[in-house]
């Protein structure tokens, strides 16, 4: 997996029956070069040299898998998942892009390859995002519910999960359940920007990569003028499910306020966007688990608890590792896309049906 906020690449190896079953194993981040990051920025929306940045991240996810493969020998993979980085997203136009060759990677990795996720969910009417719901369920099966599980990559979506037994009532059974099919079970959707928008304040005016720890959003003034401006962009009154592309936002940058309160304003945006979602959920969260790089910034995790009046941590605190969570997450949906199983519903991404997807690539 490599995520929208441009950071490297993650992998992580699971033990699944593409189900209710999954044994995390170990798992690798391996943060992309300077020059790389701004190569494979340059091609976001299509432009540029993406046949050239394409084949040089597909090298990038082989050399991850086998830095993992080669720290712990013992492993054998039967598949591998790659999601690949999408540089352009608009379902509205039935179109989604994520860059990675599967066919070269399953003939360097001598392992069968799925990749092409989202786009049978697209094509079919479905917002191709987000694609880890299925995922978060089976792993929050035994937690208390309702629960929330807000991704904060790039992008922030966030995983609504009821009371109703997704797990046991059908995927776990290994098909479909009244409770997937019907949506009265899960919600997903895209918040808003999650660090996307920070990220690029940063990178413009320091040329480091994020805010890191919160520190310039602390030491800022969050602008409460430019907040309910950005409230007021029609995404947030759009019903669920419903997705973004890393863009979408681009003009809403404080420009006119300083490094600082630019950094606190934007955390408070992250923040309100994600609060602004609940009206959408079918019963408040009774918890928030959080996962991807925002927790990791005490800024943006004091906003959203103060924002959403309710228990916010990160999914550590339930055994979780939010570092590989979205690899292990495509790892799980490899499993399913093999079996035939559906990895988007009518909740998650507003596919017409359970959806199944991926293409594999047979190891050569």
């Amino acid at each position: 997996m490599s995520g929208t906020s441009l950071d490297g690449v993650d992998v992580a190896m699971i033990e699944t029956d593409g189900t209710a079953r999954v044994v995390p194993g170990p798992s690798l981040t391996v943060p992309y070069g300077h020059d790389f990051r701004a190569r494979l920025r340059g091609v976001l929306g299509g432009a540029g040299a993406v046949a050239d940045v394409e084949a040089e991240l597909t090298r990038l996810y082989g050399d991850a898998v086998e830095e993992l493969l080669g720290r712990h020998p013992g492993l054998a993979p039967d598949i591998v998942g790659m999601h690949g980085h999408t540089i352009l997203h608009r379902p509205a136009e039935r179109r989604t892009w994520q860059l990675g060759d599967g066919a070269a990677l399953a003939r360097r990795l001598g392992i069968a390859v799925v990749a092409e996720f989202r786009a049978a969910d697209v094509a079919a009417g479905g917002e191709g995002a987000p694609f880890a719901p299925l995922f978060h369920a089976a792993l929050a099966a035994p937690l208390a519910k309702p629960l929330a599980v807000l991704n904060l990559g790039g992008v922030g979506n966030v995983t609504w999960i009821g009371s109703g037994g997704i797990v046991s009532g059908g995927i776990g059974s290994g098909g479909i359940g009244p409770g997937e099919a019907g949506g009265g079970d899960i919600l997903a959707f895209d918040t808003g920007p999650g660090n996307a928008l920070i990220d690029d304040w940063v990178s413009r005016h320091t040329g480091a990569a994020a805010d890191f720890d919160g520190v310039l959003a602390s030491a800022g003034r969050a602008s409460e003028a430019h907040v309910a401006r950005y409230l007021r962009h029609p995404y947030f009154a759009r019903p669920a499910p419903k997705s973004l592309d890393r863009d979408d936002f681009r003009d809403a940058m404080p420009d006119t306020l300083s490094l600082r309160d630019g950094a606190a304003t934007l955390t408070e945006m992250t923040a309100a966007a994600v609060a602004a979602g609940c009206r959408h959920f079918p019963a408040p969260a009774r918890e928030w688990l959080v996962t991807g790089g925002g927790r990791h910034n005490p800024a943006l995790m004091a906003a959203l608890a103060r924002r959403l009046g309710a228990t916010v941590r990160p999914v550590e605190a339930v055994g979780w590792d939010g570092d590989a969570l979205e690899a292990q997450a495509f790892a799980y949906l490899a499993v399913r896309s093999a079996a035939g199983l559906p990895l988007s519903l009518p909740s998650t991404t507003g596919v017409p049906r359970p959806m199944p997807g991926g293409r594999l690539f047979p190891a050569r």
